[in-house]
């Protein structure tokens, strides 16, 4: 059986129960894989939930149900309507407000016993290890991958496991990384794919439902070690495909050649994430739902050789009668939604789709997707086969819903 955290050390005095806390868990007491020894454990223990959307959202939810005695939330972004489709540790009547305050009310209304840590704040290489210090458990609901390098790295470093859970679309992934005797993140994935091949859940969509299973995985791991009980998810990775109903079980090996967690490590200490990944390093942003591509010119507003031009830009200067061929790079179900009128052609048929572009291959051309990302790499497309005045509209659709036509839903 893999080995659990160490908390508590060996001769550490546990917390006692109230009489209150010992009728509020009494379902766990006469477990005797829980116990009120098992319960005091989980009182003193500490855990750590990077970000607060899909997957921390029921990761906290339930740690705090269960009785673990400190959370610490990491993030920074704040509550919008879009998240309430997943994100349920949020409300209604919190939307506006900071991430970490609205879970931290839903934390307090639902166990008063379990004291939160707010961290609003990016994550980033200067403050990761100073954040993970003073916690037993990680706990990653990130979904971007400079971030899960990040915190990969960090729990290594520090020796804390990193329960780990990912989504997209109706599938997701689990397991537990940074444990001595299991591999890391980087001995599954050592190398991030290429900007922009893999959207995020903005771009791509989730079914709503799929991070609260999950996320429940992650909280029940995290429990798991914290108690020390049953097999953890060290050395295996855990599939779900909430279409099929199925689940699958890959094993994992710790690779010794690990730049991290290898028998040699080449990593020491946190690194510039962003450059590790390929990408700029987000502006006004958060860490979780990131959507930057590439490196920046930013005294020529240039992205990897794409000027960008923002929505206001555009609409000025069609206000001034000049108007550039626009070209829609979303899916199709998407421009069902809300579109500008423009022609539609998906990025992925995009090369096998280049004569429906009606202008020469030298007039300017204006690139849109939702908010940006995959127009940059369809305008990059277009430049090699090409086209040589292409532009990125800066936010997309929702840039333009936002600050140019209020009345455009946004999704």
């Amino acid at each position: 059986m893999a080995s659990a955290t160490a908390l508590p050390e060996t001769g550490t005095e546990l917390p006692k129960l109230t009489n209150e806390e010992i009728a509020r868990y009494s379902r766990h007491l006469i477990l005797p894989e829980v116990g009120i020894e098992g319960q005091q454990k989980l009182k003193a223990a500490k855990v750590l939930c990077v970000g607060t959307g899909g997957l921390g959202a029921p990761l906290a939810l339930y740690l705090a149900a269960a009785g673990v005695g400190t959370l610490g939330l990491v993030d920074f972004d704040v509550v919008d309507e879009s998240n309430l489709q997943r994100q349920i540790i949020h409300s209604q009547s919190t939307v506006g407000m900071l991430k970490v305050d609205s879970a931290e009310i839903m934390i307090n209304g639902l166990n008063k016993n379990t004291k939160v840590v707010k961290h609003n704040t990016m994550l980033t290489s200067a403050n990761a290890m100073e954040i993970f210090k003073d916690y037993d458990v990680i706990a990653d609901g990130t979904d971007n991958f400079q971030t899960r390098y990040l915190v990969n790295d960090a729990c290594v470093l520090l020796g804390k496991p990193n329960a780990y859970g990912s989504i997209f679309r109706f599938e997701g992934q689990a397991s537990v990384f940074g444990l001595p005797e299991g591999p890391c993140y980087r001995c599954l994935y050592p190398e991030p794919p290429p900007p922009g091949l893999v959207p995020s859940c903005a771009e791509g969509g989730v079914l709503g439902i799929l991070p609260g299973l999950v996320g429940v995985i992650q909280a029940t791991e995290t429990i798991k070690l914290i108690l020390g009980i049953g097999e953890p998810l060290v050395g295996r990775l855990l599939l779900v495909d909430a279409l099929g109903m199925s689940f699958r079980t890959l094993k994992l090996r710790k690779n010794p050649e690990c730049p991290v967690c290898g028998t040699h490590p080449t990593v020491t200490e946190l690194i510039d994430y962003d450059q590790f990944c390929g990408i700029a390093p987000p502006a006004s942003v958060g860490p979780l739902e990131v959507s930057s591509h590439g490196s920046v010119d930013s005294a020529a507003n240039i992205v990897d050789g794409i000027p960008q031009v923002s929505v206001e830009q555009l609409k000025q200067r069609q206000d001034a009668g000049d108007r550039p061929f626009i070209l829609d790079v979303r899916e199709a179900h998407e421009y069902a939604i809300v579109n500008l009128g423009a022609p539609l052609i998906p990025v992925g048929q995009l090369s096998s789709r280049l004569n429906e572009i009606p202008v020469k291959k030298d007039d300017e051309i204006v690139v849109h997707c939702k908010s940006g990302g995959r127009s940059q790499k369809a305008a990059q497309e277009l430049k090699s086969a090409g086209f040589t005045n292409v532009k990125n509209l800066a936010g997309g659709i929702t840039a333009w819903a936002e600050r140019i036509d209020p009345s455009l839903p946004k999704y």
